[in-house]
């Protein structure tokens, strides 16, 4: 079951990359860091991930920017599993593998633009959208982590924040928080714009119905996107579309059950391991924390 969840870190098709070479080549993130404990364990990536959008999904422009200009209408799961790989490479992946990947992003970035329903006009390449955007994904995960893996302390939670500067930067988020106490100020600032809509609906009925994972499993898909809700901040968590979607009675309990049994799988050839791989040296033996 878990090693399904798992399997969901693996590139998409057409996008296969060997994170292992070349060896001794740093990661944008630190080796052994609290965003390598975090990005290696499959059901806080999951859950962080769909807190992150629901975040996203409340702010007027990007919401418009993501739903417009994206093929995650058509194809949610192609598009969560590049999504995922982005996310791997830029965690784990050779640093100038991981910077081009990013140059590509950025360039797309810019050609997308256009106007919200209310006649905001708006822009990918914002630095203000860029910052909520990162920020929101270094919350989900690292929450994830928190709420349903392993308790972070205040300084590992710090960390993960830093750890994702270097990435923030190059992706053009150049205020993005380096700091819990400077995303809680971010949040703080951007509550009064967030709002509820259709689409942050048409978000939640995709991610609890598409065929993320097999049928036999799509029990496990809906639990999942209840404990996305359920970190997700005020004010986001109390919208009309999400208010009483988070977990029921028991269900935090069988959650941590499944994510800490799954931080006990074997890596395999996950992006992980083979960046540890990498780190090592030739015959390495490093596992993520």
């Amino acid at each position: 079951m878990l090693d399904t969840l798992q399997n969901l870190m693996r590139p998409p098709a057409g996008m296969d990359f060997d994170f292992s070479q070349p060896p001794g080549e740093p990661a944008l993130a630190p080796a052994g860091g609290v965003s390598w404990r975090v990005f290696a364990n499959p059901v806080a990536l999951f859950v962080g991930g769909v807190t992150a959008v629901l975040l996203e999904l409340a702010e007027p422009s990007v919401r418009s920017g993501v739903w417009d200009h994206s093929s995650f209408q058509r194809d949610p799961v192609t598009r969560l599993r590049r999504t995922g790989f982005a996310a791997m490479m830029t965690v784990y992946g050779p640093r100038p593998a991981a910077e081009k990947m990013i140059a590509h992003v950025t360039r797309m970035h810019g050609r997308v633009a256009g106007t919200t329903p209310d006649g905001t006009a708006y822009r990918a390449d914002d630095p203000r959208l860029l910052d909520w955007v990162h920020a929101t994904a270094a919350f989900g995960f690292t929450e994830a982590y928190h709420r349903y893996v392993h308790a972070l302390s205040a300084q590992e939670k710090d960390a993960a924040f830093a750890e994702g500067q270097a990435a923030a930067r190059l992706y053009g988020a150049v205020d993005a928080p380096a700091s819990w106490k400077e995303w809680q100020a971010l949040l703080e600032t951007t509550a009064p714009g967030l709002e509820g809509s259709n689409i942050l609906a048409d978000f939640m009925r995709i991610m609890e119905h598409a065929a993320i994972l097999p049928a036999p499993l799509r029990w496990l898909q809906r639990l999942l996107v209840r404990a996305a809700v359920e970190i997700a901040p005020e004010p986001v968590r109390s919208l009309p579309q999400l208010r009483g979607r988070g977990l029921r009675t028991g269900e935090a309990t069988l959650v941590r059950m499944l994510a800490r049994t799954a931080g006990l799988l074997p890596l395999g050839d996950m992006p992980p391991a083979q960046a540890a791989r990498r780190l090592a040296g030739a015959g390495g033996k490093r596992r993520p924390g």
